[in-house]
């Protein structure tokens, strides 16, 4: 880890339908910080994860990626960047495979989009992820309304997987994962495991949770409530008290 700032929220804050949603967030993460993000429902941290990858726009103060505005980022750097979001937003219409291999969309041109829509295109490396997120080749080609709600889980983490981003942001990605999955998935994505079951360099990630048995491994730990950030330490140094701030 080092003082790379990579994402930097200064002086956020958003409001919706008249709700003030964010308030007044400062965070600043450097490159290769694996971090959770506390908070009960509602506290805000989902609108935090589409406040980092530029999903939403402040109502108030300045979001930058690599030291700039999302406006001013070029398709390769917002390619550094993926979400797996809590509602999963797979493609219903689409198979398992299919929907995996939409992560390499960004990276390829429209004949390969085509080739992915008629079902012909290669899934080779799009199987081998899926493997790594332990999904058995009898479901490769089923059509995503036919899977659990566990399966189009570890569907919605290999389509972020087979990206390769830099940094990556998880809205509760172990919702539906049994405990043994539960530990298989952070491992793949803490430690950022390629499809050769390789350990590569490292990525900055940062995952809301709400469960306390999962901090282990992340570094530092950010809790939020109402809309703001009540402390950003160390996970080595959190407490009792601060959890008590938070829930």
């Amino acid at each position: 880890m080092n003082n790379n700032i990579i994402l930097e929220l200064k002086n956020i804050s958003y409001t919706y339908q008249n709700n003030l949603i964010l308030n007044k967030v400062n965070l600043k993460i450097t490159s290769g910080e694996k971090i959770a993000l506390l908070g009960k429902s509602g506290s805000g941290k989902t609108t935090l994860i589409s406040m980092l990858n530029g999903t939403i726009k402040p109502t108030q103060g300045e979001v930058k990626l690599f030291n700039k505005s999302f406006e001013e980022l070029d398709g390769k750097q917002k390619r550094k960047i993926t979400t797996i979001w809590q509602d999963l937003r797979l493609i219903e219409d689409l198979s398992a495979e299919q929907n995996v291999n939409c992560g390499l969309l960004s990276e390829n041109n429209f004949y390969f989009a085509l080739k992915n829509l008629l079902n012909i295109s290669s899934f080779k490396k799009a199987h081998k992820y899926m493997q790594l997120c332990k999904l058995h080749n009898s479901i490769y080609d089923k059509n995503i309304r036919k899977l659990s709600g566990g399966q189009k889980q570890r569907v919605a983490i290999a389509r972020s997987l087979i990206q390769g981003s830099n940094i990556l942001l998880a809205d509760e990605p172990f919702n539906n994962l049994d405990p043994k999955l539960i530990t298989k998935i952070k491992t793949l994505l803490l430690e950022n495991i390629d499809n050769n079951n390789t350990k590569k360099s490292s990525k900055t990630i940062l995952v809301a949770l709400h469960r306390l048995d999962l901090l282990k491994d992340f570094d530092k730990v950010i809790g939020i409530r109402d809309g703001k950030i009540l402390f950003n330490i160390k996970r080595t140094n959190l407490k009792k008290c601060h959890i008590e701030k938070i829930y």
